[in-house]
């Protein structure tokens, strides 16, 4: 029978034979800057458990991708092989292409969904959600007679593309010196999730139902339409 160690070292190789390729990249990448980069480091670095850096270390290791020495002092030290080299390289370039097909498609969606914005009147804007899909909104916004007041994300930093970062839509109400007309949902982690809440938010804001929506890519669907046909622009 397995004790509870074991059967958490046993999840940890399946979760690391399920690898992702951000993680993967970020390892390897690590190993190439430090090779006495301790396994801890890596699994702040990466944000994942340490056991699960370790479970990748030996899935790597394995794989012909590192090399693992032992150093003094109990420690180890851990090298990329000509292998390793090529699947760094291979997985940077498939980021790259994913990350440039991302934004073609944000910068498209961005402007359609401001140009509609303008059309219909509604300049100020309040974004629910900092990271990347913001800051492209914020440049295609810039384009238009729209402006984006502030990025609402209680997790992120106090600033967006250079746009105030708030906790919720009272706090962003309270910064625009009229009502807001129009909200937009640049999420990329839980899109479904923060466009319903805002639906909820927003009517005791005086936004509209019509008056919250999203690019195009978020997929975002209309309370009871799950199957991805009901995306909201």
């Amino acid at each position: 029978m397995n004790t509870g160690g074991e059967a958490l070292v046993e999840r940890q190789d399946e979760a690391a034979r399920v690898e992702d390729p951000r993680v993967l990249l970020g390892l390897l990448s690590a190993v190439e800057r430090d090779s006495a980069v301790t396994q801890r480091h890596l699994a702040r670095e990466l944000g994942i458990a340490l056991g699960l850096a370790n479970a990748y270390l030996r899935r790597c290791a394995k794989k012909g991708l590192i090399k693992i020495r032992q150093a003094p002092l109990n420690r180890y030290a851990y090298y990329l092989t000509p292998h390793g080299f090529a699947e760094k390289s291979r997985l940077t370039a498939e980021y790259l292409a994913v990350s440039f097909d991302f934004f073609r498609h944000a910068r498209r969606d961005c402007a359609a969904l401001f140009a509609a914005c303008e059309a219909r009147g509604w300049q100020r804007v309040a974004l629910v959600g900092a990271g990347e899909l913001a800051e492209v909104a914020v440049l295609s916004a810039a384009e238009t007679a729209v402006e984006i007041v502030a990025v609402i994300d209680p997790s992120a930093a106090r600033h967006c593309a250079g746009r105030p970062v708030v906790s919720d839509l009272a706090a962003a109400t309270t910064l625009s010196e009229v009502s807001l007309d129009a909200i937009v949902v640049t999420d990329t982690r839980i899109p479904q999730e923060r466009f319903e809440s805002m639906l909820a938010e927003g009517v005791q804001h005086g936004i509209t139902p019509e008056r919250i929506v999203a690019p195009e890519l978020l997929r975002i669907s209309l309370p009871g339409r799950r199957n991805g046909r009901g995306a909201r622009r």
